[in-house]
């Protein structure tokens, strides 16, 4: 019984390894194109920064939980994190309309524009896993 349990470890491992992957990518690029230094601000407890950027983490998360859950393999995956990773990046800029000095507020502290910003890219993101249909 514990050895059928444990047959779906490798394709855990390896999706979950994956997971990790595409999340490292995600915050890698996602952290170039800010005009603002999240972690920086972060590390100076500026609550603004780890708002809107765990919340767009959260909003890729979405997606890529969907990816995982229903690719055919690692490839299919990797393809959808991707997408998932445009589309945040799309809704950043799309956010960027409305409130155009959004970074330099982030990066002044203000609750608002972060809060903004992190709940539509977590609006996005839900809409893209839902979107996902293979």
């Amino acid at each position: 019984m514990i050895l059928q349990s444990l047959a779906g470890l490798p394709a855990f491992l390896v999706y979950f390894c994956t997971g990790l992957i595409a999340i490292v990518a995600y915050l890698f690029v996602y952290t170039r194109i800010t005009a603002h230094n999240e972690f920086q601000l972060i590390r100076d407890n500026q609550p603004a920064a780890a708002i809107a950027l765990g919340l767009s983490l959260l909003g890729f998360v979405a997606p890529l939980v969907s990816a995982i859950a229903h690719s055919a393999n690692v490839l299919d995956c990797l393809i959808w994190a991707t997408i998932a990773l445009i589309v945040q990046v799309i809704v950043f800029y799309l956010v960027k309309v409305p409130v155009p000095d959004l970074s330099r507020r982030i990066d002044d502290g203000e609750l608002a524009p972060a809060i903004w910003l992190g709940l539509s890219s977590v609006a996005a993101g839900l809409l893209n896993a839902a979107s996902m249909i293979y």
